[in-house]
């Protein structure tokens, strides 16, 4: 194998966040969007957890990073202020020592339930943070059989590293076929989101519109805007509060069976489920809050009128995609690579509904108008905007206003379609989240063959039960299927 100091250069511009082979990359700045992800409110962390179907071996893992992650500079390289010039930060490849990175901790499996064992080690990451001496990532490998996972693997990367969808693909790149080693998993190819916007007169207006509203509700929601203070609602400073993760799986096929039924896509109906099991919560929260007793699910003790938004982010360069990424890794092919995303400001209708289909209804209006804008390019835009003229500083507090301004973030990923191996053992599932920003709660859903998962990242101070949540976002998908069941039989008995 070759030294990292051979690899082939990588180059792209520094403006695009691109990245470079080692000897490229050394001396190279962190672009502004990496940068971004130092300052106050926007220091956030990936984490990501990997079920394994078998005991996991750290020798094995090991040698596969040796051969797949280190050969990623970003991966390989401090984040260093360069105090010279101005105190600007540049990438500097160092020689990296695994078991620095790679950590097995002893966990006592008569400390309590295996599940509960696990969730407090992985609330206690989000306690501490990874000093800068050191690459930015590590992986701790959890030898406890829980009731989905023989074993468990958490990554810990930071966000300056590279965007959500640049690391999933990164990793899945590190994976195999669990059924063939030889075949690199396979993953659903995500569209643009205003690829399928007709070229009449009438979409373009609707495409004008709906661009002007986005970017106006931004800009409204970073100067004084705010969503209504709920039970979701974090205080000031909930970025520097430990995080409990939660993750909830359910089946893909009902999932498709309401996206067949309804003829939309899988995100709306996951945004229909969210929305749901979000007023289902807070409906029960406002009823406790009155203290009223014989209270019920079915009446309503929601307030009129909740602002209650999501920051949803989208990726808006298309994926590089896993294959390139392993030829990178193996060739050192170019590539581009970093954080290039931006985010729509996505509402939420909280309210109880007599027919649960009118959730996903609603989402799917709000997502299509959302599909009918240019609103997340606008947002990456006027970030760097503000970051070329003001600085990262100035960038830095629009979104730690528009972040706090709002309730959670959101975020709908497609994972892959088949069992894959990572670093040589089977994975069971794949629930990745953040935590640091300065929101209460994200909520991202990942699929992985037929199955979906809900990963709740909840701060326990504002929300201390986000077991409650999950069991909402079931109870909330068994009413949509439910009610999509009853509308087929009923137009079967009248035919």
């Amino acid at each position: 194998m070759p030294g990292l100091r051979n690899l082939k250069c990588i180059r792209d511009t520094a403006k695009e966040g691109g990245w470079t082979g080692h000897d490229a990359l050394e001396e190279q700045p962190l672009s502004p969007m990496a940068r971004l992800f130092h300052e106050p409110g926007s220091n956030v962390y990936i984490i990501s957890m990997l079920g394994s179907t078998t005991k996991i071996y750290p020798d094995v893992v090991k040698a596969n990073l040796e051969h797949t992650l280190l050969m990623h500079p970003r991966f390989s390289s401090l984040q260093v202020v360069d105090k010279e010039n101005g105190g600007e930060m540049k990438w500097v490849p160092v020689k990296v020592n695994l078991d620095n990175h790679v950590i097995v901790p002893e966990l006592n499996p008569n400390m309590g339930p295996p599940d509960k064992i696990v969730e407090d080690y992985i609330s206690n990451l989000s306690k501490t943070t990874i000093p800068k001496s050191r690459p930015l990532w590590d992986l701790h490998l959890l030898n406890i059989k829980t009731s989905d996972a023989e074993a468990l693997g958490v990554f810990r990367i930071h966000h300056s590293i590279g965007d959500g969808m640049s690391l999933m693909s990164l990793l899945l790149a590190c994976c195999v076929k669990a059924s063939n080693p030889q075949a690199l998993p396979t993953i659903p190819v995500m569209k643009s989101s205003t690829s399928n916007n007709s070229r009449g007169f009438w979409s373009v207006i609707q495409l004008v519109w709906n661009t002007i509203v986005g970017v106006l509700m931004f800009v409204a929601t970073a100067l004084f805007l705010k969503d209504t203070k709920t039970p979701l609602k974090g205080s000031r400073g909930v970025e520097n509060n430990p995080r409990r993760f939660i993750h909830r799986t359910v089946g893909l096929e009902d999932v498709k069976l309401i996206k067949n039924a309804m003829n939309i896509t899988i995100n709306d109906v996951v945004v229909g489920v969210t929305q749901a099991a979000l007023s289902r919560y807070l409906n029960r929260k406002y009823g406790e809050i009155r203290k009223e007793k014989g209270a019920t699910e079915k009446k309503n003790y929601l307030p009129n009128n909740i602002r209650l938004r999501a920051t949803f982010f989208i990726n808006i360069r298309p994926s590089v995609g896993i294959h390139a990424l392993f030829d990178m890794m193996k060739k050192g092919t170019k590539v581009r690579w970093g954080n290039k995303i931006g985010y729509v400001l996505l509402p939420f209708t909280i309210a109880l509904r007599d027919d649960p289909l009118d959730y996903v209804r609603e989402a799917k209006s709000v997502i299509d108008q959302k599909k009918a804008s240019f609103e997340s390019v606008c947002t990456y835009i006027i970030t760097k905007l503000i970051i070329k003229f003001f600085g990262i500083k100035a960038a830095g507090v629009l979104n730690y206003k528009v972040f706090s301004n709002t309730t959670l973030w959101f975020s709908n990923v497609p994972g892959p379609q088949e069992e894959i191996a990572f670093c040589g053992h089977s994975m069971a599932y794949v629930a990745p989240s953040c935590f640091g920003q300065p929101n209460a709660l994200m909520i991202h859903v990942v699929s992985y063959i037929d199955k979906l998962t809900f990963m709740i990242s909840a701060d326990e101070g504002t929300i201390p039960d986000p077991q409650q949540l999950c069991d909402d976002l079931e109870h909330s998908l068994n009413l949509i299927k439910s009610a999509v069941l009853a509308k087929d039989r009923s137009v079967l008995h009248q035919e």
